[in-house]
């Protein structure tokens, strides 16, 4: 285990993550190499009477902090695949893209999300909204077991016949409830998928308008077709390849592992005079390229609003506040829903009766991107259910709107159960120090 503190050669290295908006200050980093390490971390912390916090790859940050303990895990990067259980064990520090690659030789893939540098296990306790979850469900809903050290620096392996209730917690509220240092998930026997995007130049095909077309096109397609649409003004800097320099783009991505996906999108080739079109059948190893993350570090704000319907003339609104007049650059995304995310789990991940997702990022200072996310999702509140954990970078309370009352009311009984003290509360979710 390696402790650090402010001053100490390796601290700043030690808290750098891929989200550069929040500063995090804390008196004691732990650089933990073990579930060994994390049970010493937390002991200590309680021992000192100090909050802590968890740290994979920081794509998530609740926020800037202050003082108390942070236990970083991308140490911790073991991998275990068994091809004929179908089942993957990763530890805590594992990323999305290193799961792919040791499921891939076996004709196999896990329920990953879009971004390959994105941290297996934490995206997991949000629920995890992958590439094909429509056809399978949420990453969560896949999960075996867990070991977790609890507030009371105890080593558990949880499962749902031995620890029912802290099962169920973990997956939706995470690491509230303990720091989860190994889990065992299942894989899906998938070897290639038909994805891509097609995209067209905001300019000329109105974005709002290509919206509704996309909704419609939604209420088309079969439950195992996954997509999102998504709206990026993009500055005109030499970085960016030249058919994005200074785009206003709007893309729709699609995820599907039928054999009729050309049949299927023909729909959205009609939408207008296409700009790219990389839609074909790729090998899942390659399923990254169809949303194309960035792959560096940078500041963000967000938020995200779980939608019972999709009106399209209040997002079309939002689309139009957020474009390329918009005082800074925002990033929108309407993920489908429904499908096999709507089946109930034995897990807390709420609002599974919701149609759509929209997410909105944003740049600047949290203020000036307040300023921008605020409104934004006022123009949503009448059909919003409720926000998503695992796209809540930095926006508005820390807990406000992440469960439906009756799950809140469960986890508020669990967490005086497990963690009284609240130990465990410099991460997003539930509760807060």
């Amino acid at each position: 285990m390696l402790l650090l503190r402010s001053g100490d050669s390796g601290y700043e290295d030690e808290l750098a993550g891929f989200q550069l908006g929040f500063t995090q200050r804390p008196a004691v980093v732990v650089a933990a190499r073990s579930a060994a390490d994390v049970v010493a971390a937390v002991r200590y912390a309680a021992a000192e009477n100090l909050p802590v916090g968890v740290q994979a790859t920081g794509h998530g940050l609740p926020g800037g902090s202050e003082g108390g303990v942070l236990v970083t895990t991308r140490r911790m990067d073991g991998i275990t695949v068994d091809p004929a259980a179908r089942t993957v064990r990763v530890q805590a520090g594992v990323r999305w893209g290193q799961v792919v690659a040791a499921a891939e030789p076996y004709g196999l893939a896990p329920l990953n999300g879009s971004a390959p540098s994105v941290g297996a296990v934490s995206y997991t306790l949000g629920g995890g909204l992958g590439i094909l979850a429509r056809e399978f469900g949420y990453a969560a809903d896949h999960v075996r077991w867990l070991e977790v050290v609890t507030a009371d620096g105890e080593l558990r392996h949880v499962t749902p016949d031995s620890d029912p209730d802290l099962y169920w917690a973990l997956l939706g509220a995470g690491q509230n409830f303990g720091i989860v240092t190994e889990l065992e998930i299942g894989l899906v026997p998938v070897r290639t998928l038909y994805g891509g995007s097609v995209s067209f130049e905001g300019r000329v095909v109105d974005p709002a308008e290509a919206l509704r077309a996309y909704e419609a096109w939604t209420r088309t397609v079969p439950d195992g077709l996954t997509s999102s649409f998504a709206a990026v003004p993009y500055p005109d800097l030499p970085a960016l390849p030249p058919h994005l320099r200074g785009r206003y783009v709007v893309s729709i991505r699609v995820a599907y592992t039928g054999a009729d996906g050309e049949e299927l999108v023909a729909p959205l080739r009609e939408i207008g005079p296409v700009l790219t079109d990389s839609l074909r059948v790729m090998p899942y190893a390659e399923s990254h390229t169809i949303h194309s993350d960035p792959d560096f570090p940078h500041a963000y704000y967000g938020d995200s609003a779980v939608l019972r319907e999709l009106d399209v003339e209040r997002v079309g609104k939002l689309l139009r506040m957020t474009g390329p007049d918009a005082p800074r650059m925002c990033v929108v995304q309407v993920n489908h829903l429904g499908g096999a995310l709507g089946r109930p789990a034995p897990n807390a991940v709420p609002y599974r009766e919701g149609r759509f997702l929209v997410r909105l990022l944003t740049g600047g200072e949290r203020e000036q991107a307040r300023a921008v996310l605020d409104p934004a999702f006022a123009l949503l509140a009448d059909d919003t259910l409720g926000r998503s954990l695992n796209f809540a970078f930095g926006g508005g309370d820390r807990s406000a709107g992440l469960y439906d009352p009756e799950t809140h009311k469960r986890l508020a009984g669990l967490k005086e159960q497990y963690d009284p003290a609240n130990l465990l509360c410099r991460n997003y979710g539930f509760s807060a120090c």
